[in-house]
């Protein structure tokens, strides 16, 4: 099987799995038991930590975690790059810790600029990227955060990238993203797209809806986040930058061929974000986390190619695409509510922190 034609399946399987699990279908009824039996080890989990028959590991420093209930897609990379931001504006200095998904790195590992990211996984090596903060990568999210104070003496916050199931690591709060597909059908995997059932909402303290969000029962504050791309930059060669609108009249002027590549859990919303600014692009939506190979984008065929920063970092560790001067990086600029940041603010103040044996 050719890799072009391996690539296009793929892609089709990945997008026919995720419209499937935003409706109850046959396919969805047909894994039914399966959500059943999720849902009763999810609850067999909570319930083991509720009574205190196993105890989470307390850090002595404040705990921020932010997941997401669904798989992949929801804007949480984002959320963490503007967290770490914000708080360090108001005098914070956090780090992150993260499971490192989509790299094959086991123990806990420190993560540097220009680092492997199949080794470290792409969105760490973003936020490390984006936000210079330290960020560690680990399975075991309490032994990624020990190594992180171990190494930072400064760090007095740290702030874990999708860590709302990994109920080991004490959190002092949590924030879960809702993106436009909501819950899905509300049923968990394999059935559905939840990690966590939907009630998981009523318990967290803080819910952020990212863009246009369906009704979603929500007991907690709610925060709202915008995200938008105005403007590409050239991977090759000195930084250029051009806004979509003027490649757009290029693309009109001189019958530009561009295509959209993404390796992310919502491509369709990076392509419509494009398609709003007028450009006219083929697209190739690779799963989330995926490889990019040279071999999809072969000369002669566009003039053109445009990429979140998420699959950018993985691309520069690659000579040919590092240098392949039709590659445009998209950066995805974050609006979010000030509010949020005054609500973790008001919570962190005041409060003291020490260890506990795990």
């Amino acid at each position: 099987m050719s890799a072009s034609l391996s690539t296009a399946m793929r892609s089709w399987a990945h997008r026919r799995v995720r419209r499937a699990w935003q409706h109850r279908g046959l396919l969805a009824c047909l894994l039914l038991p399966l959500h059943l039996a999720h849902r009763a080890w999810r609850g067999a989990r909570a319930l083991a930590y509720r009574v205190g028959y196993r105890n989470p590991v307390r850090l002595p420093v404040p705990v921020i975690v932010v997941g997401n209930l669904t798989v992949g897609g929801t804007g949480k990379t984002p959320l963490v790059i503007e967290l770490v931001q914000a708080l360090r504006a108001r005098g914070w200095s956090p780090g992150v810790v993260s499971s490192g998904f989509g790299g094959r790195a086991e123990g806990p590992v420190m993560v540097e600029a220009g680092a492997d990211p199949a080794v470290c996984g792409d969105e760490p090596l973003l936020i490390q990227h984006v936000t210079r903060c330290p960020v560690v990568i680990g399975r075991d999210r309490i032994a990624a955060a020990q190594l992180l104070l171990a190494s930072h003496a400064g760090c007095d916050l740290i702030i874990a990238d999708d860590g709302l199931q990994h109920r080991r690591l004490a959190r002092d709060m949590e924030i879960v993203v809702v993106n436009g597909n909501g819950v899905g059908n509300g049923w968990l995997l394999p059935a559905g797209p939840l990690r966590d059932p939907p009630e998981r909402l009523q318990q967290v303290d803080a819910v952020v809806l990212h863009g246009i969000v369906p009704p979603v029962r929500i007991h907690s504050p709610f925060f709202r986040m915008q995200t938008r791309v105005d403007d590409a930059v050239s991977m090759s060669g000195p930084p250029r930058r051009i806004s979509l609108h003027e490649l757009a009249r290029e693309q009109r002027e001189q019958q530009l061929r561009v295509l959209a590549l993404c390796a992310i859990g919502n491509p369709e919303r990076f392509f419509a974000m494009l398609r709003e600014h007028g450009l006219q692009c083929e697209t190739i939506a690779l799963p989330d986390h995926d490889t990019i190979d040279a071999s999809l984008i072969p000369q002669g065929r566009y003039d053109r190619i445009l990429m979140t920063e998420k699959d950018a970092v993985k691309c520069r560790r690659d000579a040919q695409l590092a240098g392949d001067g039709r590659i445009w990086v998209v950066p995805l600029r974050s609006q979010l509510d000030v509010g949020l940041i005054d609500f973790l603010a008001t919570r962190l103040r005041g409060r003291s922190y020490g260890s506990e044996a795990a």
